[in-house]
């Protein structure tokens, strides 16, 4: 059975820091783009970032500068490293796998509709 868990959510301060892991199992991710997106209440769901097999990255603008995404092949595990937390970053975080990364005007990014394997998701609640 193939499974995508999160963990690292919680409560922090607003310019705070937080560490979420993506650990994969069932099968190897080593040859998937893996990628974060999150969900706020009433909102749609939002691509965060992304990293490639080969290590290549993107992220939205929301985030760019302040979130750092990698990943360990060797322990099928993802990382997105959070900092300078703010409020407007609540929201649920969801790992996810896809075959590809996809690029245009500029942007790397990970289709949702192209995402074979999903996380269950982990809450990140920023408080001001």
């Amino acid at each position: 059975q193939v499974q995508l868990v999160e963990s690292g959510g919680g409560l922090v301060q607003a310019g705070g820091s937080l560490r979420l892991s993506c650990a994969a199992s069932g099968r190897t991710f080593s040859s998937y783009a893996m990628g974060w997106f999150r969900q706020a209440p009433g909102k749609e769901r939002e691509f965060v970032a992304i990293i490639s097999w080969t290590g290549g990255t993107g992220y939205s603008d929301s985030v760019k500068g302040r979130f750092t995404i990698s990943r360990d092949n060797g322990k099928n595990v993802v990382y997105l490293q959070m900092n300078s937390l703010k409020p407007e970053d609540t929201a649920v975080y969801y790992c996810a796998a896809g075959p590809v990364g996809r690029a245009y005007g500029g942007y790397y990014y990970l289709d949702p509709a192209e995402c074979d394997y999903w996380g269950q998701g982990t809450q990140v609640t920023v408080s001001s």
